[in-house]
């Protein structure tokens, strides 16, 4: 049983231990003065781990040094950067072109009739753009509990990655075709801004996108730690930013806690029973992600939404077609009446839930020590879960 456990959550991803590593790095070099560079630090260290190549486990224990180590190096070194080191004039006119692009396409909504709350709901799930979004609106999706469809992360990349899908011949040319779609997933995340949720959503569909091609596993504990040393190899200052936090702790909890979950029924069981295969995924999705980021939430938010699921059972169908809906309206604007009524009753919805008693548990103030207390009780009640499953007979349903 210990081994298996172990199996899982380390051995199958041995870049989990190296983004810890990493992670602690920054964390360090960000809250110390670090009195020498870590550069002939990190250089000495590589050096020891390329000598130790006969000794497995002193060789394993030193690469894990030397990511802590450039963990340090990346921190320091962006703390020594000029603010605008990181961004070249190239890329600024990237910026810019896209940004005017952005704002053609949400002139062309608003001259299509959609306005008020309803344009602000389309221009923010759609094109990124929350400068509409008024304090009301904003307090009722957050009460309800539906303000991630409002911040542009991995679900609207996935739909928009599925649709996509939909109209290039994947089964003819794979590898053409899922390179096409990661230059328009690319494109898209340079015309909403290249926010922090959205560059780690696309760098993720773009490993997705790549180890489908050879039929690999696709979507892993793996993959998400090879996704943040990427973004923090880039900008280790992400790691502090709330968006980046939220949706690494999302998929992280999603992959780790949605298998469990599933396993409740039988493989038989769903196959047989399709509908109830689909609702008990979106209940497991939705209550593995909130598990994830609720500590989050309650730190940076001071609320915590009862409600959630009810509003992921409205919100992530809404979502999908609204998307979907907002492209067909910039090459059909007579169609803008749809998305506009799909908006009002959505809003109509999440007002209703919202004005439900106990919606939402506010004034909650954790401190960065109860956070992690609380994240250490997940990870404790998930191996031990994982510890239990071969006792008490729960097989695996996949």
């Amino acid at each position: 049983m210990h081994i298996g456990m172990r199996n899982r959550l380390l051995d199958n991803a041995p870049l989990l231990r190296i983004v810890v590593c990493m992670i602690i790095g920054i964390i360090i070099a960000h809250y110390v003065a670090l009195p020498v560079s870590m550069l002939p630090v990190l250089i000495g260290m590589v050096v020891i781990a390329l000598l130790l190549w006969k000794y497995k486990y002193m060789q394993s224990l030193s690469i894990l040094l030397c990511f802590l180590f450039m963990g340090m190096f990346l921190m320091q070194r962006q703390h020594t950067m000029p603010d605008n080191s990181q961004t070249t004039t190239s890329i600024d006119r990237s910026k810019t072109y896209f940004m005017q692009q952005r704002e053609k396409l949400l002139i062309r909504f608003s001259d299509n009739g959609i306005n008020g709350d309803a344009y602000a709901v389309v221009a923010a799930m759609s094109l990124g753009d929350k400068s509409a979004l008024t304090h009301n609106l904003k307090d009722t999706y957050s009460v309800s509990g539906a303000s991630h469809v409002l911040a542009l992360s991995g679900l609207h990349l996935g739909i928009i990655y599925m649709l996509f899908s939909l109209f290039l011949p994947r089964r003819r040319w794979p590898a053409l075709s899922q390179l096409v779609i990661i230059l328009f997933i690319w494109a898209f995340v340079f015309l909403v801004g290249m926010s922090v949720s959205v560059v780690r959503s696309a760098v993720m569909l773009t490993v997705y996108g790549l180890l489908s091609i050879g039929n690999r596993d696709k979507m892993s504990i793996n993959a998400l730690a090879f996704t943040a040393i990427v973004m923090l190899m880039w900008n280790p200052s992400w790691l502090f930013d709330v968006g980046f936090q939220m949706s690494f702790m999302a998929v992280l909890a999603i992959l780790l806690f949605v298998p469990l979950f599933e396993d409740v029924f039988s493989a038989e069981y769903l196959m047989e029973h399709r509908w109830i295969k689909r609702i008990w995924g979106l209940v497991t999705v939705s209550c593995s992600a909130q598990l994830g980021v609720a500590p989050l939430i309650a730190f940076y938010f001071g609320r915590f939404s009862t409600y959630f699921l009810l509003t992921n059972f409205i919100v992530i169908p809404a979502a999908m077609v609204i998307l979907w809906l907002s492209i067909v309206v910039l090459v059909f604007p007579s169609l803008a009446y749809i998305l506009l009524y799909i908006v009002q009753l959505l809003n109509e919805a999440l007002n209703r839930i919202a004005a439900i008693p106990g919606a939402s548990i506010d004034g909650l103030h954790p401190s960065v020590l109860q956070v992690v207390l609380v994240y250490i009780l997940i990870i404790c009640s998930y191996l031990l879960i994982e510890r239990i499953k071969p006792i008490v007979g729960w097989r695996a349903s996949r």
